[in-house]
């Protein structure tokens, strides 16, 4: 059964579901605080989202790249894999949408694709140059995220110390609207290649493609692109909830910081193929920028939330991926 063609569509059909929740559940991450200071309207932040989203996902494939062929080998595995690690995200990130936790799809996809592979070919099948990116990604969301939008706040509360409140949000608003369409942008780039990414390993594994011939077709890059423009639309409005109004107050001078910390970041990790997670990022560096008024202005109980739903990506992801994979019939 799974080596039919019709099989092949059928794990097509997966991945596109897997990339239409990860344009409804991040949108959010690019939106939220504008939204949450009012900067923009939020439908208007949506369908903004939704053209930068898909503009970000047209924009390279290095990130696809490490996806599709670095994190298993994609000649000990079969279409089984793509399909059983998307169907785990989409449970996964569809599950933790609904109480308002902001997951990574990054690291449930990569967590998935293991999961699957090793119940297809076992532990020898994961290749450490992709995971070692993987990794690499979770060190620097938080570091760079946190750090960088700590940084940037402390330089503009330098720069502008003698502005009124209401000064500071009239002059930011504009500004956070460019940054929030940055971000937008950034997270196309960053996770609207993680669906192309896999299915892009689906075709070569159908086609039975040496691994150093990988390549991602421009229609595979428009397919994946249009279904997370399409599906930004959708919102996700608990998650812009908990990341804009719940970790901490904002200001627009603040999320401003946050976002251009946080699309900085991606964009540059993007072009390197590391699949950094948009959600760890914004997360990290929204709680930068509250940590800089004082520890406490950051509600860490509901950030300790947010933590734990991404620590349980891994294990929860793998798992899903191993047992559906398991489940798939020959």
């Amino acid at each position: 059964m799974t080596d039919t063609f019709g099989f092949l569509i059928f794990a097509f059909i997966a991945v596109l579901a897997f990339e239409a929740v990860n344009g409804w559940t991040d949108a959010p991450n690019a939106i939220a605080t504008v939204v949450s200071t009012r900067a923009l309207p939020p439908f208007v932040a949506v369908a903004m989202a939704a053209v930068l989203n898909l503009a970000g996902a047209l924009s390279g494939t290095a990130v696809a790249t490490t996806i599709g062929k670095d994190i298993v080998d994609i000649q000990a595995v079969t279409l089984e894999t793509g399909a059983a690690a998307a169907l785990a995200v989409v449970i996964w990130s569809g599950t933790a949408a609904y109480f308002g936790l902001p997951t990574s799809e990054s690291h449930g996809i990569v967590s998935a694709i293991a999961g699957a592979a090793v119940a297809a070919a076992g532990t020898d099948v994961l290749l450490w140059d992709g995971w070692q990116k993987v990794f690499t990604g979770v060190g620097a969301a938080v570091v760079f995220g946190f750090g960088g939008a700590f940084l940037v706040m402390v330089l503009i509360l330098w720069l502008f110390q003698r502005f009124s409140p209401s000064l500071m949000r009239r002059t930011f608003a504009p500004l956070q609207i460019l940054s929030s369409a940055f971000m937008a942008f950034s997270h196309g780039t960053a996770d609207g290649q993680k669906a192309i990414g896999v299915m892009a390993m689906l075709l070569a594994i159908w086609n039975d493609t040496p691994t150093g011939e990988f390549n991602v077709p421009l229609w595979i890059i428009l397919l994946g692109a249009t279904t997370m423009g399409v599906s930004t639309m959708a919102g996700g409005w608990r998650i812009i909830r908990t990341l804009g109004m719940r970790i901490t107050h904002l200001e627009t001078y603040q999320g401003f910081a946050a976002e251009a910390a946080a699309a900085t970041t991606l964009t540059i990790t993007a072009r390197m193929g590391i699949p950094l997670s948009t959600t760890h990022t914004i997360g990290s560096a929204i709680m930068g920028v509250g940590a800089t008024r004082r520890i406490s202005a950051v509600r860490w109980g509901i950030a300790y939330n947010i933590i734990g739903a991404w620590v349980l990506t891994f294990p929860i992801c793998f798992g899903l991926g191993y047992v559906i994979a398991l489940a798939i019939p020959d």
